[in-house]
C-alpha cells in the first residue's frame, strides 16, 4: 500500500490505497518510517504524494478505534521526515485530513492541487493531535489560524491554505509533477552536504 520510486537521489513515496482514500494503517506507517530512515543517506530530494484524488484521509477508521489514533508511529514518522538532511516536498494530489497532517507539516515544502481541502478534526473526534503538529502548524499559519483548524474544526480550501501559508504553491491537477520537478531541480544538482548545510542554517 506504499509505492516507492527510487530514481537515483530522487525518491518518490506514494500512498497507494485509493479505494480507502489513502487512509493509513499501522503497517503503512511502519513502511513509511523504514523508507524515510533509509532515505537519510541516499536521497537528495524526497517527495511524498498519494494515488488517486485524495492525498490521505488520515488514520484508517477501524485501526484508529483500536488504538492507532494515539500510536507513537505518527510522531516517529514526522520526526524522521523533519530531520532528513535532504529537501522534502509534499505533493498534495488532493485532500489532506487528520493524522496525515503530521508527515506533511514535517516536509520542507508543500504543493497542492487547486481542488484540495484541508482539515484536522481532532476536537470533534476527541483525540489530541500528534505532539509536534501544533507547533509546526503555528510556525506556518500562526496561532489563531492553527486554532481555527485544530479547535474550531474548520475545513479550508487550497486558496485559503495558500493565503495562510499552509501550502507554498497551488497548481492545476495536471501541473503537480512539473511544479515539484522545478522545485527539486537545484537540490538534485547540489551535493548532499551542501543541501544539508543550507537546510541546517534555515533551521
Amino acid at each position: 500500500m506504499i509505492k516507492v520510486d527510487k530514481n537515483g537521489p530522487l525518491w518518490r513515496i506514494v500512498l497507494n490505497r485509493p479505494q480507502k482514500a489513502n487512509s493509513l494503517t499501522a503497517g503503512m506507517l511502519e513502511d513509511l518510517i523504514t523508507l524515510t530512515a533509509e532515505a537519510r543517506n541516499t536521497a537528495k530530494v524526497l517527495i511524498l504524494s498519494g494515488q488517486g484524488k485524495v492525498f490521505s484521509a488520515g488514520a484508517d477508521l477501524d485501526e484508529a478505534r483500536a488504538g492507532l489514533a494515539t500510536s507513537d508511529l505518527w510522531e516517529t514518522l514526522s520526526g524522521n521526515i523533519a530531520t532528513l538532511p535532504c529537501l522534502t516536498i509534499a505533493a498534495l494530489n488532493g485532500t489532506l485530513a487528520g493524522g496525515a497532517f503530521g508527515m506533511v507539516l514535517a516536509c520542507d515544502l508543500r504543493v497542492s492541487v487547486e481542488n484540495a481541502k484541508f482539515f484536522y478534526p481532532v476536537m470533534k473526534l476527541g483525540f489530541l493531535p500528534q505532539p509536534s503538529d501544533p507547533g509546526r502548524l503555528v510556525g506556518l499559519v500562526g496561532p489563531a489560524r492553527a486554532k481555527m483548524i485544530l479547535m474550531a474544526g474548520q475545513k479550508i480550501d487550497a486558496e485559503t491554505a495558500l493565503n495562510w501559508g499552509l501550502v507554498d504553491r497551488v497548481v492545476a491537477p495536471g501541473g503537480l509533477d512539473q511544479c515539484v520537478s522545478e522545485l527539486a531541480s537545484d537540490a538534485l544538482g547540489a551535493t548532499p552536504a551542501h543541501a544539508a548545510a543550507i537546510k541546517g542554517m534555515i533551521r
